[in-house]
């Protein structure tokens, strides 16, 4: 195993034809995920202060939710991390850095 991976035991589930537990579990992480970027998109058009309370509101929940489904997809072993080394971060983080920064410049 590579030890830069971050996982728990995997659950086994049922193989074939029929949905099993994680077909359905990432089902429904992908929905989450799609409604919390919505959610965003609605709250940044929001015509009224009350209309984004509204909008905050479920955009907490369904973010809290998204949370929940991961940790426990993460504790099932079907999502998986990877370490990665501090350069490798401070890399990109530069790459970035000088992309904004040429914009800025614009």
């Amino acid at each position: 195993m590579n030890n830069n991976k971050i996982s728990n035991p995997k659950v086994e589930v049922a193989e074939g034809m029929a949905l099993n537990e994680k077909d359905y579990i990432t089902c429904l992480l992908t929905t989450l995920k799609d409604m919390v970027k919505n959610y965003v998109i609605m709250m940044t058009e929001a015509s009224n202060a009350s209309l984004f309370e509204s909008y905050q509101e479920i955009f907490l929940k369904l973010m809290n939710l998204q949370r929940e489904v991961y940790e426990v997809m993460f504790r099932k072993g079907w999502y998986q991390l990877e370490e990665v080394e501090k350069t490798k971060i401070d890399t990109k983080f530069d790459m970035l850095l000088k992309e904004y920064q040429s914009l800025d410049a614009q």
